[in-house]
């Protein structure tokens, strides 16, 4: 059995011990991490060495977005795309070397898109958009066994946010994204592990706003997902979110999610 992780950690530096906390208690062999915001030279190893996650591939930049994976068994770091086609760090590839030899890993960390749904007015929105359909041109030539895991910064199901109606026009669960994001799930086959666990309408949310998490209404959205290759899909045995590390003092505004497969 081989569990892997992901997790929009929102500083790495900031929040290590509670990285750190969280791979004492859950135990994933691998973790992915999103929005670590640090160069690589800066990406606290000895913090994780200690942990016993003794392989680490690190793509970073200095303050901003960046993506790292950790983990107790050998990975090999296979690819770096620039599917924004702008210089930011947001994707690393890996392939397992290990148990679960020849899983390719795919850690991304898609752009959240502004704040208005209008290339034309907004131009982060079009960046995004493109972002994703680079990455369906990637997915369409995929011919090994992958699992693609992030922070996609998109709610698909209507199930995936606190309203659907109120939310039609609030970027991340907008048709023209949801649409978007479906052309890339078609280009590989890929399977939602997220939904394939804990069916749609079931409450399966990832993120909370810093504003409102604790306030009376519980307005969360599935903005985070672990999607396989069919062939690796089937093989995944168990899928669950972390929601208590929400509740830690000063933690990200995302929560990690866990997959375990029988590779």
């Amino acid at each position: 059995m081989v569990s892997i992780a992901t997790w929009n950690i929102n500083s790495v530096r900031l929040r290590a011990e509670q990285v750190v906390r969280f791979l004492a208690e859950q135990g994933p062999d691998v973790l992915c991490l999103q929005e670590i915001k640090c160069a690589e030279h800066l990406f606290p190893h000895e913090v994780f060495e200690q942990a016993g996650y003794t392989h680490r591939a690190v793509n970073g930049q200095k303050g901003y977005h960046g993506v790292a994976t950790v983990s107790r068994i050998p990975i090999r770091e296979l690819a770096r795309h620039d599917w924004q086609d702008n210089g930011e760090a947001r994707h690393l590839g890996v392939e397992l070397l290990g148990p679960g030899q020849g899983l390719l890993l795919e850690n991304v960390y898609i752009p959240a898109g502004g704040d208005i749904a209008d290339r034309e007015v907004n131009p982060k929105f079009g960046q995004k958009l493109d972002f994703l359909e680079r990455m369906t041109r990637w997915a369409d030539q995929l011919g090994q066994p992958t699992l693609i895991v992030g922070d996609f910064n998109i709610a698909p199901l209507p199930s995936d946010v606190y309203d659907h109606k109120a939310l039609l026009k609030v970027v991340s669960h907008t048709p023209l994204e949801v649409e978007t994001l479906q052309r890339f799930a078609d280009a590989h086959g890929w399977v939602d592990l997220g939904r394939k666990h804990i069916p749609a309408p079931e409450r399966n949310w990832t993120w909370w706003s810093y504003r409102t998490f604790w306030q009376e209404k519980d307005r969360g959205r599935r903005l985070d997902h672990m999607w396989a290759s069919p062939e690796v899909a089937a093989q995944s045995q168990g899928h669950r979110f972390v929601e208590e590390t929400r509740r830690w003092e000063q933690p990200s505004d995302h929560v990690p999610l866990i997959t375990e497969f029988a590779l």
